[in-house]
Order: C-alpha cells, then structure tokens, then sequence
C-alpha cells in the first residue's frame, strides 16, 4: 500500500490506540509514535444496535470496546476538522473499524488514504510499517 511520506497513522483497537506518522517513503514507511491518546469513552450509541441477549452473554458484542472505537474517530474527526491531519490511514479489528466508520465525519473521509482491518496494536513498529507495505 502507498503511504504518503507524513501521512498519519491510527493504529485502534477496543482497547488501544496509537497515533503514529510515516517519516519514512511512500513504499517503504517507517512509523513513528506520536502519542497515545489516554481517551474517555463515553459514545455507547453502539448499544442501540447490539442489544441482543445471546451476544452479550457469549462476550460476542463488549460495547465498552465498541465505545472506544467511537472516541478513536471522534478524536480523529477533530484533528481533521483542524486540518492537523491531512493524510490518515487506519488500522483496526474489523469489528473496531466498522465502529469506527460510524462516526467518521466528512473532513476525516476526505483525509483517508486507506483502512486495513487487521489487528496489530500488539505489534512493534516496524511489523506494522511492513503490514502496511505488503497490504
């Protein structure tokens, strides 16, 4: 995958989120961190769509993490608002992602270079520049 030289990257997942920048090339990036954003989740609208019983008592729906996956976009909704973040890639779960793409809001959109949904908030840096690579 192309990932344009300061493109932004947000690396989410229930749980985590990363905030890094490609300081490397377009087919060769090279992540930095940037921060880790200590976030407050506190959109539970996912909970009007998964209210099923079956998946709340199998752990298949947790709307604590699809919470997070709310606050990741709403924080990168306002970087790109802000015109802080011009060129985004994201990298989530597909169940994170999909959250996510809920709350994107049309500047964020526009900033998109790109989505993989995988999971790879647990990996070192340089694994997750050569997922981006190879995708």
């Amino acid at each position: 995958m192309k990932l344009p030289h300061n493109a932004h990257v947000a690396v989410a997942d229930g749980n985590r989120f990363m905030f890094l920048k490609n300081t490397g090339q377009i087919f060769e990036p090279k992540l930095e961190m940037v921060e880790q954003p200590d976030l407050d989740p506190s959109n539970f609208s996912a909970g009007v769509r998964h209210q099923d019983d079956v998946s709340q008592r199998t752990g298949a729906t947790d709307l604590n993490e699809l919470a997070h996956g709310a606050a990741v976009a709403e924080w990168l909704n306002a970087k790109a608002v802000s015109g802080e973040v011009t060129q985004l890639l994201v990298l989530a779960d597909p169940k994170t992602l999909g959250e996510m793409r809920r709350h994107y809001h049309s500047a964020l959109e526009k900033a998109l270079v790109g989505e993989i949904d995988k999971t790879v908030t647990g990996e070192p840096l340089d694994k997750i520049a050569k997922i981006i690579a190879d995708t």
